[in-house]
């Protein structure tokens, strides 16, 4: 399961609150991920449809967003929040 490996979800979670962002802004949100791990990682969500990869023409420039699969997963995030809040 894709949620269940590390940094899966935390990156999720930046990319609902900000729709599209290239590497370093995930890499800022997320100090503690190596970025060998965090390419990694946006590489297994990019094969699963969870997130995309958008390049742009003519440009060097490089950013990724959620899928409409991947924002679908909104309501379980906020489940987990709720959850956790109540019993961590």
């Amino acid at each position: 399961m894709m949620l269940g490996k590390k940094w899966n979800g935390l990156i999720i979670e930046v990319l609902l609150e900000q729709p599209t962002l290239r590497f370093k802004d995930i890499a800022g949100a997320i100090t503690k991920c190596s970025d060998r791990v965090l390419c990694e990682r946006l590489k297994e969500l990019e094969d699963e449809q969870i997130v995309v990869r958008n390049t742009y023409p003519g440009s060097s420039r490089v950013d990724y967003s959620l899928t409409e699969r991947g924002r679908e997963l909104a309501p379980v995030m906020e489940a987990v929040h709720k959850w956790s809040d109540k019993w961590c």
